[in-house]
Formats: structure tokens, C-alpha cells, sequence
């Protein structure tokens, strides 16, 4: 069998979705819109309604769901949802893939890889890095984790998902890296409320204000790649040359940030995270140095 051949016949193959929320019923239309037989199991059956009138086949059980495939995918609230779901189906377990693309964290997916294999199943941490609508598009991109052969083995079918991006043998990685995401991401949003409430207090309504404040945000990028050609690589060195923006300059704006929020009466939690990071790095007696060096105290729990 060719290449080709071997693509069209995986891509023609049964999956099991479990989860229909809006990511399981994006990633189960998708299945289907590229010829798999896709089978559902949801805890509330009328949430698969949609999915079975585009083709899907609801399973019963969870065990039925199981069997239906080789290939497996979850997508739940958190991984105690797996177990809750799946310790009924534990029989059915051997020789299938599971993969699992809820979020968690690291810990739990490591334990919950070791307990796949304990029931003789393989498994996959992913983590899919766009909302539920872009699922099967050219933006769609997931990390994935763990034995590298069965991620080969699924490669094709995963694909269709989003791009996959493989990270390693440790079932661990994806998540992390997912969490990371993610850190950036909620703490961006954060900040752009923050400051849309900043300028709601001077008459700024917010459809004045978002447009040029994700301006900002999708030039920060550019901004940070012209202090370094490759971004991180001081960090690795434990280099952080300051001259351009200092400890004390960015901890000086975070003081400026935070009386403003006082004065217009807006909660302080973020601001106050922010400037802590940069007064630590002063009271080491680095000050002098790039604003980098706030990565200390992060590294470090008081």
C-alpha cells in the first residue's frame, strides 16, 4: 500500500469522540467532513442531536464508544472527567489510543498516561491552541505528547484537526506547553480589561478603546523580537544586557500603572502582581539590568 493509499484508508477510518461540547461537536464535524465514521458518547445524550443528523453514530455507553474505534479522542472539562467517564469501560481499554486534548496539568496527565497503560491502552496529550470554530482550518495548530510511534500511527487523522505539533515522548510536555499558552493568553485578556476600565473612567467606551489596545497587543511581538534577533536566547545564556529597557525603568512604569488604578478606583490585583515582579529584581540588586530578570523571582516561590 502506498502512501497515499494508506492516508485515504486512515482518513476513512473509525474515530470515537467523547465530549460534545463545542470543541467535541467542531472536531466531530471535521472527522466527519473527511470521511471517518465518527462515534459519540456525551453524558448528555441530546448534545450529540446535531452531530448524528451530520452522520455520527451516538454510542450508549461509554464502553460501546470505546470498541467502536481504535482511535479515541476526549474532550472533556479536566482529566477526573476521564476517569468518571471511562472507569466503566476499562474492559474495552486494551490496544486502543486514547487521546486526551482537556486541560489540567502536567502532574495529571503523566498519572493519567501511566493509568492508560495500565489498561493495556496507549495515549496522547494534546492540547488544542484555538476556540472551537477554527477547528479543521489552515490556523488550527495542537501540541501533542508522548510515544512518538503512536503519534505516527495517528498522524494523518490528527491532522485533519489542526496542525500537529509534536513535542516530545514525556506525556507531560503538551500540557505544559498548553498551560503556557495559556498564561500568556488569560493574562493578556486580564490586562486588556484592566485597561479598557482605565479608560472607561475618562469617557472611553470600549469600541473606541479595544480596537487600539489589540493594535498594541499584536505589535508586541515585533517589538520584542527587534531588542533580540532570537528571542530567549540571553535568557538560556543568563544574559540580561540592559540596554535598552532596565528593571528600574519597566518597575518605574509598573509604580505609575499602579497609582493611576488607585486613584481611578479599580481593583489593584494585577497591577500589583506586575509591580512585584520588577521590586523584587531591584531589592536583588538588579536593577540595572534587562527587564528579563524579573524571570528570577518567578523562578523562585516566596
Amino acid at each position: 500500500m502506498n502512501e497515499q493509499q494508506n492516508r485515504t484508508t486512515k482518513q476513512g477510518s473509525a474515530v470515537t469522540v467523547i465530549g460534545l461540547g463545542p470543541m467535541g461537536q467542531a472536531m466531530t464535524r471535521t472527522l466527519l467532513a473527511s470521511g471517518h465514521r465518527v462515534t459519540v458518547w456525551n453524558r448528555t445524550a441530546s448534545r450529540a442531536d446535531g452531530v448524528v443528523t451530520d452522520g455520527a453514530t451516538l454510542a450508549v455507553t461509554p464502553s460501546e464508544a470505546v470498541k467502536a474505534s481504535d482511535l479515541v479522542i476526549l474532550s472533556l472539562t479536566d482529566y477526573q472527567a476521564m476517569y468518571d467517564v471511562l472507569d466503566s469501560a476499562t474492559e474495552s481499554l486494551a490496544g486502543r489510543t486514547l487521546v486526551n486534548l482537556s486541560s489540567d496539568t502536567p502532574d495529571r496527565t503523566r498519572e493519567a498516561a501511566t493509568w492508560a497503560a495500565g489498561h493495556g491502552a496507549a495515549f496522547l496529550t494534546g492540547g488544542v491552541m484555538v476556540p472551537a470554530p477554527m477547528v479543521g482550518t489552515e490556523a488550527a495548530y495542537i501540541y501533542y505528547s508522548g510515544r512518538g510511534e503512536v503519534m505516527e500511527s495517528h498522524l494523518a487523522t490528527l491532522d485533519l484537526l489542526g496542525t500537529p505539533k509534536y513535542l516530545g515522548e514525556d506525556p507531560g510536555l503538551a500540557q505544559m506547553m498548553y498551560q503556557a499558552q495559556l498564561a500568556v493568553f488569560l493574562t493578556t485578556l486580564s490586562g486588556l480589561m484592566h485597561a479598557t476600565a482605565m479608560l472607561g473612567t475618562a469617557g472611553r467606551k470600549a469600541q473606541e478603546t479595544l480596537p487600539e489596545l489589540l493594535s498594541f497587543v499584536d505589535s508586541i511581538g515585533a517589538i520584542l523580537r527587534a531588542g533580540e534577533e532570537t528571542p530567549g536566547a540571553a535568557l538560556d545564556a543568563g544574559e540580561h544586557p540592559g540596554d535598552l529597557s532596565t528593571v528600574t525603568m519597566m518597575g518605574a512604569t509598573s509604580d505609575h500603572i499602579v497609582e493611576t488604578s488607585t486613584s481611578l478606583g479599580l481593583d489593584l490585583a494585577l497591577p500589583l502582581a506586575v509591580q512585584a515582579h520588577y521590586r523584587r529584581a531591584i531589592d536583588d540588586g538588579h536593577g540595572g539590568d534587562n527587564w528579563t530578570r524579573i524571570i528570577d523571582s518567578i523562578r523562585r516561590r516566596r
